[in-house]
Formats: C-alpha cells, structure tokens, sequence
C-alpha cells in the first residue's frame, strides 16, 4: 500500500476534480477502483435535524449509476459515515451491492436485495458494562441544556451540539470530552459531536481494510468533516481524496459543497462507462 499523504497543503487543494476523476476512468490499469463517500455535508447538505438529511437526487442517481457498472469496470462504491448502520441505510437508501461502513468504522455491512448482511460487532461483557456507563454519564451532560441530545450506536455514544446555543455546545463538549478520556477506547471530536466510543475504529482503519480485502488499486474518497482526515490520511499519493467544504485538510482537491460533489461524480460515473464500452 502507498505512504499516507501528509503533504498536502490545505490552500493546494482547489484544482479540478472532475478532471482528475476523468483521467483516473480513463486509466484501466488503475482498477480495481474503490469509490467511497461521506454521507451528511457530503452527498447530503447538512440539517438542524439528522433524521431529515437525505442525499441529492443528482447524489443518488450517481451512487446508483456506480453500482450499476458492468462487472469488467471493477469499480466498488461504498458509503462511510459517522451514523450507526441502520440509520445509514434508512435515510441514504444505498443500491444493492454498496458497501456501508458505520459508526466511523465500527461497522460494516453490504446491501443486498433481503436487506443488510452485517459484520456483527460482539462486545465482552466488561466493554458492554463500560458502554453502558458511558450511556449513563453522558446522559448526564446532555440533561437540562437545551439542543443538546444523546445517540446510542452498538458500541458508542454520542453527544450533539448542532442545535444549542454557542456557550451551551462548548461546555457540553468539554464534558463529553472529559468522559471520554476516562471511559472511552476511542473518542471523535467532529462538527458539533463528540463521538465516544469502547471500540478502537477509524473511517481510515475501516477504509483501508475494505480496500485490502476487494484488492483495490485506487480509492476515491470524498467527505467533508474532520473525522474523514483520518481516511485522507490512510491514503496514498495514487489515491484520490477530496474535502467538502472549507476547513483545514490534507485532501488532495477541494469542492464547496454536495451540489459539486454531485457534478464531480457525474463526471466520473460517466468516464468510467465510456471506459468500459466495448
């Protein structure tokens, strides 16, 4: 595998994508290819409300059209989020064949035409116990400050800020932040989260592994929050990585928001199925 890029400048990262995704097509001997994508501020705009968010139609016509190559274009698509499985599958509505990978990759699992065949994630006893405190303390944080609410994921916790006051989100945060270091194996400070975690996962560990096992040459990775560096910086320089939105990055290429993303993948489903035309 690649060195990780560690290079690039966040200011060097606003040349052409879609050109650069039209010369990887065009490239046969860089297959197979793994395309995998954030979901929220990636292939859907963000929202106040989470149960809300819902890819661009021009998004899931794309992820669609991926999905859907011929066997000789050895192209795999999957989705990587923060969100726990079962929410990820519900609100992108992913095509048979996508791969998910959730809860910042303590999560796996492929669609298919029954539903989810899963990676089942198994905690010991003591973990479980640790999981189960964890559910308790931050319940605590969140109690009384208004925006701020709690998710349960099979081996994390999480604390949402996005709808709280300012002052309220810093303070609930820094408290999230200090049971993790006590209780947690993994924690994830993103946008308006602080993800704690009993299990040690990455989206880079997560990705890297599923590039192993589908013996990927290249992988496309496209997201927009902070925990994607981790992904980014998994990669190599023959890779492709792109940051959503502004922010510090190592990614290779930058994009403004979904509505390029969407054009950027248009651009690449639509090199890739010329490149395989006979």
């Amino acid at each position: 595998m690649a060195e990780p890029r560690t290079d690039v400048d966040a200011g060097s990262a606003d040349h052409d994508v879609s050109a650069g995704l039209r010369e990887l097509a065009a490239d046969t001997a860089r297959r197979p290819l793994l395309v995998a994508l954030d979901f929220d501020g990636t292939l859907a705009p963000l929202v106040d409300d989470p149960s809300a968010s819902r890819a661009l139609p021009g998004a899931a016509a794309a992820l669609v059209r991926l999905v859907e190559l011929p066997a000789s274009a050895r192209v795999h698509v999957a989705l990587v989020s923060g969100r726990a499985l079962g929410d990820l599958h519900t609100l992108a509505h992913p095509p048979v064949g996508t791969f998910l990978i959730g809860s910042h990759g303590a999560e796996r699992a492929r669609v298919t035409a029954f539903g989810l065949d899963r990676d089942v994630v198994q905690l010991d006893d003591d973990v479980a116990d640790r999981l189960a405190s964890l559910g308790a303390e931050v319940a605590a944080v969140a109690r009384g400050r208004d925006g701020v609410w709690v998710e349960t994921k099979p081996t994390a916790v999480v604390v949402h800020t996005r709808l709280a006051p300012d002052d309220v989100a810093e303070v609930a945060e820094a408290e999230a932040l200090e049971v993790g270091a006590r209780l947690g194996t993994n924690v994830l400070h993103g946008k308006d989260v602080v993800e704690i975690s009993v299990l040690h996962a990455s989206k880079g560990d997560a990705v890297t592994a599923l590039r192993n096992e589908l013996g990927a040459r290249v992988v496309v990775y496209v997201g927009d929050d902070v925990t994607d560096e981790h992904a980014f910086a998994a990669l190599g320089p023959d890779d492709v990585t792109v940051k959503v939105g502004a922010g510090e990055t190592i990614a290779e290429y930058r994009v403004d928001g979904p509505d390029d993303v969407v054009e950027a993948l248009t651009a690449l489903v639509g090199a890739l199925a010329g490149a395989t035309t006979p």
